[in-house]
C-alpha cells in the first residue's frame, strides 16, 4: 500500500487482500457507492479491510475513489469490499444513473428570466 519511486507498490495487490482471489457473492461496479455499516468492527479483520473501513468512516465513496485513496487496484478493492459486504460491515448501492438529457427550451426560458431580473 505504500509506493516506491518506480511507481510499483511495495506490497502486491494479492497480498493486500489477505489472499482473497475475487469478489464474493456481491458484485460491485466501479462506481458503486460504499459506506461503512453502523456495526461494531470485529478484532479479527485484516489490515486492508480495516483501512477501507477507516477511509469510509463518516462518509461514502465510490469503489474507484476508495481504491485511489488506498493506492490499490480496483479489482483488489472490490475483493476487500465484497468480503466486508458478506460480513455486513459495509453497505453498498448501485451507481447513480446518468441524468436524462436536459430540455434546451427550459434552459433558454431560465436564462431569459434571469436576464429580465437584471434589468
Amino acid at each position: 500500500m505504500t509506493g516506491r519511486r518506480g511507481g510499483r507498490p511495495l506490497v502486491p495487490a494479492y497480498l493486500s487482500t489477505g489472499g482473497l482471489a475475487g469478489p464474493g457473492r456481491a458484485r460491485l461496479d466501479r462506481l458503486s457507492v460504499l459506506s461503512a455499516a453502523p456495526a461494531p468492527r470485529p478484532a479479527d479483520l485484516p489490515a486492508a479491510q480495516l483501512a477501507l473501513l477507516d477511509v469510509l468512516d463518516g462518509g461514502s465513496l465510490t469503489v474507484v475513489e476508495a481504491a485511489a485513496l488506498l493506492r490499490l487496484p480496483v479489482s483488489a478493492l472490490q475483493a476487500l469490499a465484497a468480503a466486508l459486504l458478506d460480513r455486513e460491515l459495509l453497505l453498498s448501492r448501485p451507481p447513480v444513473p446518468p441524468a436524462e438529457r436536459f430540455d434546451p427550451d427550459l434552459l433558454k426560458r431560465v436564462a431569459d428570466g434571469l436576464r429580465s431580473l437584471r434589468q
